[in-house]
């Protein structure tokens, strides 16, 4: 009798304890002088779980067939493909009549239980949710393979890039043990931060060392850090760890400006000598903290004194707790509207107070504030307009109805009020966005309970989104609504009209306790660091019971934003009802 066998792969091997070569087959074929004779049995022995009319039908020699080593090959390959053998052995017994073939099987062990080891972020539940074994049956060793594939595809699609099965094996009791390694991130190391402390960049990282290593994360990770404003370039790359299947992340940041400092003056002969001083840094010492001084001095008018101080910091605990702070004084020159656009009065007013700010996430992309507000609005004189809010009956800046106590007083006092502001935030750039959204909920309470002169409640909603339309360009998108009840003063109103909310239109033309504002905006690159802007804006405010909605006023324009040492600057021209006006302003775009 001759024997040729055929073993398992190297998986089974492993759980079988089995020293096996993979795709072995010993000897090619029985004795030379059975090849050629006629088959006249094939039988299968060995099995008790496996039907034999299963094995049988993927048998391709049959009785009256020529034996040659190439059938008997397939044969064994085709028994072993069922998944259900560890071990395929081939006998031939010489006959009178020519040559029986009995293939002899050995059946993999019955599966009881799972168990699977080395899975933190995964659940066991889930995993077993994923095998297709049927447990209480024998083991088939094509479905275990496609079963590790699935763990593996689902820790990658869940970002374990670097997981996965490292073992597999059969313990007694038909315990089969599934051993995972989810690669771990064994540290962080960054370079190219010369001020920039180390621990400002690595508070930003979702990932932790020492815990497995997630893309999702890293690139999350990424955009945060980049989003500091800090740095002009943020990259990652992945090195290898000291122990298998471990890395260790590279962070290289470029750092770019983050401190300012302006002196400026001017000579009037109505103010005199005014000087300008303005210091801050948004990454104060390295730390991450943003601190801003503006200071007005000089002159023989009001707002010779103007400051403004603002302190933040942005961590407090590791639940990233905020704390921001601002005090000021300042006198600026205002302008009033009547309905039409026309300059009602330009006056000086005087706004001084602080205010205080908790911050706290409550997940990944959304953020909570409470602020505390206090301040104080008094109007300090008349500038030029056809109305003196001051003026006495007879002048010829008096108007009956702006020009009396009543209307100072119900518009310039003391304002207290707890501000509530939900944002969620997945842009993946808040400096120049190009996909993502925005979304801010803002409640505004003030009342004579806190201390103030007003009674009201003030509520807005905004919603930003991106869309990458092509290699470069951006369709921005953005929807604004407020509403506000009580007794409400002029400088607490919603404003709409300028460079922020209705281009085309005076700043802050258009007042009162309602507002809608929608801006629609293609951006698309000039050169570097220019980009230009084609867009539409939509809005109002209105005074009284319901949106006007058939009293929007629109306009169309085009832009230029242009990235510069100090800061984005924008250029826009647009076209309202009124003809063309021109918006030069500071800052980035929504």
């Amino acid at each position: 009798m001759k024997t040729i066998r055929r073993y398992g792969n190297l998986l089974f091997a492993a759980i079988f304890g089995l020293s096996m070569v993979l795709n072995a087959v010993v000897p090619a074929y029985a004795a030379a002088d059975l090849t050629g004779k006629t088959v006249t049995e094939v039988s299968v022995t060995g099995n008790s779980a496996v039907s034999t009319s299963d094995i049988l039908a993927v048998i391709k020699l049959k009785p009256g067939d020529t034996l040659t080593a190439d059938k008997v090959k397939q044969d064994m390959q085709a028994i072993y493909e069922m998944g259900y053998f560890f071990d395929v052995v081939s006998n031939f017994t010489e006959v009178p009549e020519g040559v029986k073939v009995v293939y002899t099987v050995m059946e993999n062990p019955v599966v009881n239980q799972f168990v699977f080891k080395g899975n933190t972020k995964v659940t066991s539940d889930k995993l077993a949710s994923l095998m297709t074994v049927s447990k209480g049956h024998v083991l088939n060793s094509k479905t275990l393979n496609d079963n590790m594939r699935a763990i593996e595809q689902y820790y990658h699609d869940q970002g374990f890039i670097l997981a996965k099965v490292s073992d597999v094996s059969m313990g007694a009791g038909g315990v089969l043990n599934v051993t995972i390694n989810e690669g771990a991130l064994e540290g962080i190391v960054v370079k190219g931060n010369e001020k920039t402390k180390d621990y400002v960049i690595t508070r930003e990282m979702k990932l932790k060392p020492g815990e497995p290593f997630n893309v999702k994360d890293a690139r999350r990770s990424m955009q945060k850090v980049y989003n500091l404003g800090y740095f002009e370039d943020v990259n990652m790359k992945l090195n290898p760890g000291r122990e298998p299947n471990a890395v260790v992340l590279e962070t290289d940041v470029t750092e770019q400006k983050t401190g300012t400092f302006t002196i400026g003056g001017g000579y009037s002969q109505a103010d005199g000598l005014i000087g300008i001083i303005e210091v801050g840094d948004n990454n104060f010492r390295g730390t991450g903290d943003k601190v801003k001084l503006h200071w007005e001095f000089g002159g023989n008018t009001v707002g010779n004194h103007n400051y403004e101080l603002s302190y933040t910091r942005p961590w407090l605990d590791d639940k990233q707790t905020s704390l921001g702070f601002s005090v000021y004084d300042m006198t600026n020159e205002y302008t009033d509207y009547n309905e039409g656009g026309s300059e009602r009065s330009t006056y000086y007013r005087n706004g001084r107070g602080w205010n205080i700010t908790l911050g706290r996430p409550s997940d990944d992309y959304t953020q909570n504030y409470i602020t505390l507000k206090h301040r104080r609005d008094t109007y300090e004189g008349y500038v030029s307009g056809p109305v003196d809010y001051q003026a006495t009956s007879g002048s010829s800046n008096y108007d009956s109805y702006y020009s009396s106590p009543s209307y100072l007083q119900n518009n310039f006092g003391l304002t207290n009020s707890i501000q509530l502001q939900r944002i969620y935030d997945t842009r993946d750039n808040v400096f120049d966005p190009t996909e993502g959204q925005m979304v801010s909920l803002t409640a505004e309470f003030a009342g004579r309970m806190l201390g103030g002169d007003f009674d009201y409640n003030k509520y807005t909603a905004e919603t930003r989104h991106y869309y990458k339309v092509g290699n470069a360009q951006v369709v921005a998108v953005r929807l604004n609504m407020g509403y506000a009840t009580g007794n409400m003063p002029e400088s607490q109103e919603f404003a709409v009209g300028g460079a922020d909310t209705l281009r085309g239109y005076n700043d802050e033309q258009f007042k009162g306790n309602k507002m809608l504002t929608a801006t629609a905006e293609y951006r698309f690159p000039i050169a570097k660091k220019v980009q230009g802007a084609l867009f539409s804006d939509v809005g109002n405010a209105w005074t009284g019971d319901g949106y006007k909605l058939n009293d929007l006023k629109a306009s169309v324009g085009v832009g230029v934003r242009v990235a510069t040492p100090i800061g984005p600057i924008r250029l826009d021209f647009a076209k309202g009802t009124q003809g063309v006006k021109t918006h030069f302003s500071f800052g980035g775009q929504f």
